[in-house]
Parts: C-alpha cells; sequence; structure tokens
C-alpha cells in the first residue's frame, strides 16, 4: 500500500479541460505529497476552458507517447466538456485508460471525464456517476449510475462536478493508499 507521498499520479488532459478540475486535484496531491505529473496529445502547453471562457493553461510534462502506466500509481481525468470529447476520439489515449483500467491502479474521472471510461468500457456494471448530462451516456454503457458527489467501485472513482472536488481529491488519496485493487472483467 503506498503512501501518497511516495505515490505517483498521472493526470490526462488536452484542451478544453474544466479549470479547477485540472487545478484542484493537482495543487491538493501535490500539497499531499504526491508526484503529479501531466500527460497530453503533444508537449505543449494546454488551455483551460474556465466556467464560460478559455481559461489560463498548464505545462504537458509528458505525451502519451513517453507515458507508460506502470510508471505510475494512479490515473486522473478532468472533465469540461471538450477536453475528455478529444481525448477519446484518441486511439492511444484509451488505450493508456485501458492499461490503468487493466493494471488495478487507481482511476479517477471527474465531471464528463468519465466519457474516457466508456470508450475504455471501464464502467460497465460499475457504480459510478457523472455530470448530470451524460448520465444516460453512463448507463447505455452498462454503469450503475448514481447521482452522488463520489462513488469509488474497486478503485474506479467518480465524480460529478467542481463542487466535489474536496471529496474526489480525498477518495484519489483513499483508494491509493488501499493498493492495487483486483477488478472483475467488465
Amino acid at each position: 500500500m503506498p503512501s501518497i507521498t511516495a505515490a505517483r499520479i498521472l493526470i490526462l488532459a488536452t484542451h478544453g479541460y474544466e479549470r479547477s478540475e485540472l487545478r484542484v486535484p493537482l495543487e491538493q496531491l501535490l500539497a499531499k505529497g504526491a508526484t503529479v505529473k501531466i500527460a497530453s496529445l503533444e508537449k505543449a502547453p494546454i488551455k483551460s476552458w474556465d466556467e464560460d471562457n478559455w481559461g489560463d493553461t498548464v505545462d504537458v510534462d509528458l505525451t502519451l507517447d513517453e507515458v507508460k502506466s506502470e510508471d505510475f500509481d494512479a490515473l486522473v481525468i478532468p472533465g469540461g466538456q471538450i477536453n475528455p470529447d478529444l481525448l477519446r476520439k484518441e486511439e492511444k489515449a484509451v488505450d493508456l485508460v485501458k492499461s490503468f483500467l487493466t493494471s488495478g491502479k487507481t482511476v479517477a474521472a471527474v465531471c464528463h471525464g468519465p466519457w474516457l471510461l466508456i470508450e475504455a468500457d471501464g464502467v460497465r456494471g460499475r457504480k459510478a456517476t457523472s455530470f448530470s448530462s451524460i448520465k444516460t451516456d453512463m448507463i447505455n454503457a452498462g454503469a450503475d449510475w448514481r447521482d452522488e458527489a463520489v462513488v469509488a467501485d474497486q478503485g474506479i472513482i467518480t465524480a460529478r462536478n467542481p463542487g466535489d472536488l474536496d471529496a474526489f481529491v480525498a477518495k484519489i488519496v483513499e483508494e491509493i493508499e488501499e493498493g492495487r485493487h483486483a477488478r472483475r472483467a467488465a
């Protein structure tokens, strides 16, 4: 069971990520002592979406070609409508999510981020939540959808929206410290 202070966490994002859904986990996990890296489609700053307009940028540490899931203890997927929609069309991004899901490591997605879990067939038969507008997508993908701030099922964590971020990060820490999860096949 790794301590959060020894944990290596990967955030997967691209342009259009919801600012708070990347920044809050990044800042809180760093403050707890974790090593956090950001992966994206290319090694160039990515621009956030901040409520109703483009926001600031964040630097990218690794491209998808450079990422190895075995180098990390957890994967975090921020939402926003644009970010996960762009990423779920990228085979390398979906393959990375599948790799984390198969490994039993912690996988966390907030808001629209679960779209990537859907593409990776990671919600079928599992309790999960999401932003309410993709509830039907989640149910159609086989999730046991719940209107709860944070839902965890065998190390797969989902949250609804930016108002749930503190609980989301707390659950990420808890699940990482539990260690790998023996998951049933989706």
